[in-house]
């Protein structure tokens, strides 16, 4: 059976085209533009990229984006000002804060200050709390993404071993616990877990979210996995050897075009979902 490639690229067009339309339900309702904004401290050029997808994707689906950037000098206290600011303003929808953020800052103090109804990026302590426990939240945008590519492809969950590598709050940790909730046995690795190809080979889903070049190598990944790769890196590779392993999955993520344009398609849809939470 040939494998299953998971489009990120075509989904996140389909998602788009839907979204278009509702944005245009919320502006012929309450007559204003839906906004989504962008904090970016400093001029990381990685960083800047990313803003400017956003923006883009912003413009391709009708709501306005609002970019918000903030000398690498700033306190924290002077972003938390900033991030205040953002969570008064009526028309703001969405508050993202772009990652990494100059050292000086305490990232986690910053991202727990955006308020739960704006917070699409799915950053904070109180939505990765609510959506561990089932409740009412917006997900972390890339293992949200993720999510709606396995399940847009019909792919089974329930059951199965899943095997995370990389415990990041924003990936690794959120993705581990979305396939909990979706019955499948999780299994979280990292750079201090030991026999770690080993407990891969075991693996009936495979996410790759480590952060390192072509870490995790085909020979690690049994037959018939879904094969998830979450990274990107300079020269178009992931975190996984996908291009050696792709033949012999049941489905895998290409990069580029798997999992980065549905993070953004998610981005973009939970602030829009946030606009119409204001209308009930």
């Amino acid at each position: 059976m040939e494998s299953i490639l998971l489009d990120g690229k075509s989904l996140s067009k389909e998602i788009e085209i839907e979204l278009k339309q509702r944005v245009k339900n919320i502006i012929k309702r309450t007559g204003n533009t839906p906004v989504l904004a962008t904090i970016l401290v400093g001029n990381d050029p990685s960083s800047e990229i990313y803003v400017k997808m956003k923006g883009n994707a912003c413009d391709r689906v009708g709501i306005k984006s609002l970019k918000v950037h903030l000398p690498e000098n700033i306190t924290t206290d002077g972003l938390l000002n900033e991030i205040d600011k953002l969570n008064n303003d009526d028309t703001v929808c969405g508050i993202l804060l772009q990652h990494p953020v100059p050292n000086q800052i305490n990232e986690r103090l910053c991202f727990d200050k955006i308020v739960i109804e704006k917070d699409v990026d799915g950053v904070t302590c109180l939505g990765f709390g609510k959506m561990t426990m089932g409740e009412n939240a917006f997900g972390s945008a890339t293992p949200t993404g993720i999510m709606k590519l396995i399940e847009h492809y019909n792919l089974p969950i329930e059951g199965k071993h899943a095997v995370v590598i990389g415990r990041s709050p924003i990936l690794g940790k959120p993705i581990a616990m979305m396939l909990l909730n979706r019955n499948a046995t999780v299994t979280i690795c990292h750079s201090r877990t030991k026999n770690l190809s080993d407990i891969v080979k075991q693996a009936d889903i495979v996410v790759g979210a480590v952060g390192i070049p072509e870490f995790i190598k085909a020979d690690w990944i049994k037959d018939n996995a879904i094969v998830i790769d979450a990274g990107y890196h300079k020269g178009g590779v992931g975190d996984i050897e996908i291009n050696k392993v792709k033949d012999r999955t049941l489905a895998y993520t290409p990069v580029p075009g798997g999992v980065g344009p549905i993070t953004i398609a998610t981005l973009i849809s939970q602030t829009v979902e946030s606009a119409e939470e204001r209308l009930k």
